[in-house]
């Protein structure tokens, strides 16, 4: 959290003497020109409450050496490489099929270093996972999340409080198992993303201190979530903390599909929330209805995998 209240003001500087904003149109919710890289603040803040946190563990051991595996260092190439498309997007913009790319082989970097999904626990009576299946779905997987995060990010503190939510319920699962060195990380990006919630919904855009995370937070957000379900082995654990951003991204798909085949929508606006913005409903209205929906499903998994 202290890192982000030290970087945030920093970028939000950066954003006023590049010319760095957000721009109005008309599907935007916003009338004002806001700050877009409020999400270059989550990693190194991340980055450093973990390495904090962790050299003062290892200091107080007897060897005092500190072990990084191969699965750790291929996550944190992946995650930094879809961070720095992020960026670069935020900046100078990319080409869609580039990001796309480029996220992809970022999520390639995970079965090359030896982790894929190569079970379902049961999940739909489905054990274990043959290879040629597991891989091309670890790589979907992270590369859906990464993108439905991005598609949620359309309202004040939408995505980043549900995705506190999900970080919360992964903190909770990898204390099951002991793994000091993720709920570390977790707890750090947590902290930052506290912060940053306080400039995005109480930010004043006249003062110039409202931002928006942008692509540099949504990617790395998602690539991050599908990682950490990934390690703690609960496909159902992903899909309850994942809900809301299949419902919001099946959405869009729905509402492409439907206008392609038989030009007709089939909601207002997609993403769905969207959808009940044009019914009417206040941003709150939203974002609350859809906080008990993913902590319902977020307690469910969690108690599924308590009784499992």
């Amino acid at each position: 959290a202290c890192c982000g209240f030290l970087l945030i003001p920093v970028l939000l500087r950066f954003c006023k003497q590049k010319n760095l904003y957000d721009m109005p149109n008309l599907r935007k919710v916003h009338h004002t020109m806001i700050p877009r890289l409020g999400g270059i603040a989550f990693i190194p803040s991340m980055i450093i409450a973990a390495v904090i946190v962790m050299y003062t563990m290892t200091s107080n051991t007897i060897n005092g050496k500190l072990q990084i595996s191969l699965w750790s260092m291929g996550f944190l190439l992946s995650l930094l490489l879809v961070y720095a498309a992020g960026i670069v997007d935020d900046i100078v913009g990319l080409n869609a099929n580039i990001k796309l790319f480029i996220q992809i082989a970022a999520a390639c970097i995970l079965p090359l270093c030896g982790l894929w999904i190569n079970n379902l626990y049961g999940l739909l009576g489905i054990y274990e996972v043959p290879a040629c299946i597991g891989i091309p779905l670890t790589v979907f997987v992270i590369v859906f999340i990464d993108n439905a995060i991005n598609l949620i990010d359309g309202i004040d503190g939408l995505a980043a409080s549900l995705s506190l939510i999900a970080l919360c319920g992964f903190v909770y699962c990898f204390m099951q198992y002991s793994l000091t060195a993720y709920e570390v990380m977790i707890s750090g990006l947590i902290g930052v993303l506290v912060t940053y919630l306080y400039f995005n919904v109480w930010g004043d855009p006249a003062k110039g201190t409202k931002i928006f995370m942008g692509d540099s937070g949504s990617l790395p957000l998602g690539a991050f979530m599908g990682y950490m379900a990934i390690v703690a082995k609960s496909e159902l654990l992903l899909l309850a903390i994942g809900f809301i951003f299949v419902l919001e991204t099946v959405s869009v798909i729905l509402q492409v599909g439907s206008y392609k085949l038989r030009q007709k929508r089939v909601f207002l606006m997609a993403p769905i929330h969207h959808h009940f913005e044009q019914k009417g409903w206040k941003e709150n209205k939203i974002i609350v209805r859809f906080w008990i929906i993913s902590f319902m499903t977020n307690l469910l998994a969690l108690l599924s995998l308590k009784i499992r």
